[in-house]
């Protein structure tokens, strides 16, 4: 991102599920099972995550990827109608487990949360504490994410 730390970084991802959100990313340095990794108000609870005691609650979570298990995604649903949900996913890889927990809020509860796929080069980009703007379209309509540069 660019030198003066004042022109925002505008990427185009694939949506994976609609919504809009905004807030602080963190960016995890390992996959995360929200099935046993995180607790029922956001904190990462695993053991073995480097992030482990940092809540996802309201943050826009940057990940490479979620960490199975199919529970994940009732983990997520969950998480989404208490309100202790990341904001918004940002992922290399389409998981179809956290989408499926997006779509099963959005059906139950009405709620969204967007889910945005982006290169790995443009998740790199994305650095912990960096404001962020996520707008994920119904697809097939590209996603977009507007990130203040540090």
């Amino acid at each position: 991102m660019s030198g003066s730390g004042h022109e925002p970084a505008t990427l185009s991802g694939r949506s994976l599920h609609p919504g809009a959100a905004d807030g602080v990313v963190l960016a995890l340095d390992e996959p995360l099972s929200f099935w046993g990794g995180v607790d029922t108000r956001g904190v990462i609870v695993d053991a073995h995550h480097p992030q482990r005691g940092v809540t996802v609650a309201g943050q826009v979570l940057a990940m490479r990827t979620g960490r199975g298990s199919s529970s994940s995604t009732a983990v997520l649903a969950e998480l989404i109608r208490s309100g202790h949900a990341p904001s918004a996913l940002l992922l290399a890889e389409c998981d179809a487990i956290l989408v499926i927990g997006a779509l099963v809020a959005a059906e139950i509860y009405g709620t969204s949360l967007p889910i945005v796929q982006l290169t790995d080069d443009e998740l790199a980009r994305l650095h912990t504490g960096t404001q962020a703007a996520v707008l994920a379209h119904t697809a097939p309509r590209p996603a977009t994410v507007i990130a203040k540069t540090r």
